[in-house]
């Protein structure tokens, strides 16, 4: 086989013609294309040349990002495992959990999977989805990312034109209640403001312009209780509020709003969640490429890794924020890790508006030779995502940890003073110190 400038191997050209022959065929028998079987295999590699062989397995971002170059190395289906501690924490909690007639809240929750039994035909089963995803089973206590950086700009057929790069020096999350790892465990007593978590990304190192600004935010338990987040910028010298609808508005000229961070990061309150139903469909969950690796030529807007079917939940979340940026989330809920391998966003008049993709590289260590964010489980590091503007042809892709930090780790799980991470971290002071 010829060697693809991405990923080593062109698509199985044959494959592609027989699946051609036999459409041509059906259709000569009156039966239409959309009926023949569309399946992939592993070491297919899919672009949009044969996307016809992935068709069943994309939903329309993704097929979207296909079309425009896009390319999947299929791999095989791996399991996913959970850390001990949350296994033991849904065993002895999950009996008592249960969750208010509107699904806003959960009652009597303290640690682990809330709902680990799940029924389609529960009427409320949209919710319990959105909740297990909030409490999934990989980032209980708190994270650390270090030195990622992003590229803004369009999409076109010779490659992203490129607008402008960001350089972010830490994204950090802190957990309060539910934590599996570190202590203090289950949660935190000292808690009188009823956290959720607190969460800053701080301080923006590049470009020049924007150098310094940063944000810090505030979740609560209370479910009708709104973030606090506070928008720092030292050129102005002034913290500004943003309000949660804001939080869907995408700043500074890139595409990612922080209610997509992850493929979505919002209040789980805020939603009206309905369930569409359960699906395959193609994620990037067992990655070989670290760090990032941009696909080439037109599709180098995303990246190219390895691909794998799996078995997803769909929900699809409506806003309830009038001035919410967004008509509709659709995610994509993995039904094993519960995360969102990807998330189509639809504008106000309900047309398809953007995609979130993450690429996963799952393994005790993000690479062979970290020496601090190694594990005795298995986790997941995520050295790239993409948010595409496909109204805009527009794109903002990240690399994380950057490329010009070859041996940062990048990414810290449940780690908390070990790397630094305490509450004294997430205040509006220290938001301002760091961006001075």
């Amino acid at each position: 086989m010829e060697r693809s400038p991405c990923l080593g191997t062109r698509p199985d050209l044959r494959r592609t013609s027989w699946f051609v022959l036999v459409s041509v065929a059906l259709a000569a028998l009156g039966i239409p294309p959309a009926l023949a079987i569309a399946d992939v295999s592993p070491g297919d590699v899919i672009d949009k040349r044969n996307i016809d062989l992935a068709r069943d397995l994309l939903h329309p971002g993704l097929q979207w990002c296909v079309e425009h170059g896009l390319v999947m190395q299929i791999v095989p289906y791996e399991g996913a495992t959970y850390p001990s501690g949350y296994v033991a924490a849904t065993e002895k909690y999950a009996a008592q959990v249960g969750m208010s007639p509107d699904g806003l809240m959960l009652n009597h929750y303290v640690a682990g999977q809330p709902f680990p039994r799940l029924d389609p035909t529960d009427q409320r089963i949209a919710y319990k989805i959105m909740w297990n995803y909030y409490y999934n089973p990989y980032v209980t206590d708190d994270f650390t990312v270090r030195y990622f950086d992003a590229d803004t700009g369009m999409i076109t057929d010779r490659g992203m034109v490129i607008e402008k790069h960001f350089l972010m020096e830490s994204l950090r999350r802190l957990m309060y209640n539910g934590r599996i790892h570190v202590d203090p465990r289950p949660a935190y007593d000292d808690n009188p403001e009823g956290f959720r978590y607190r969460e800053s990304l701080h301080p923006v190192l590049e470009p020049f312009d924007l150098k310094g600004i940063g944000s810090s935010m505030a979740r609560y338990l209370d479910a009708g209780r709104q973030d606090d987040t506070w928008l720092y910028m030292p050129q102005l010298r002034r913290v500004r509020r943003i309000s949660s609808a804001q939080r869907s508005d995408a700043l500074f000229g890139q595409d990612i709003d922080m209610d997509s961070y992850g493929g979505y990061s919002g209040n789980p309150a805020w939603f009206e969640w309905r369930f569409v139903g359960a699906s395959t469909i193609l994620a990037a969950v067992h990655g070989k490429n670290w760090p990032a690796h941009w696909c080439e030529g037109a599709g180098d807007f995303v990246f190219c890794d390895m691909w794998e079917k799996r078995k997803v939940w769909i929900v699809e979340g409506r806003a309830k924020f009038p001035q919410y940026a967004y008509g509709k989330r659709v995610l994509y809920v993995d039904q094993e890790a519960f995360y969102t391998p990807s998330t189509d966003i639809y504008d106000r008049n309900l047309e398809l508006w953007k995609i979130w993709i993450n690429g996963i590289r799952v393994g005790h260590k993000p690479f062979e030779g970290a020496k601090i964010s190694v594990y005795e489980y298995e986790t997941g590091f995520i050295p790239n995502i993409t948010m595409v503007d496909m109204q805009l042809s527009h794109a903002t892709r990240a690399a994380i940890p950057s490329h010009e930090f070859p041996d940062e780790e990048g990414w810290y799980w449940n780690m908390g003073p070990k790397v630094g991470l305490t509450p004294d971290f997430f205040t509006v002071a220290e938001l301002i110190r760091g961006g001075r």
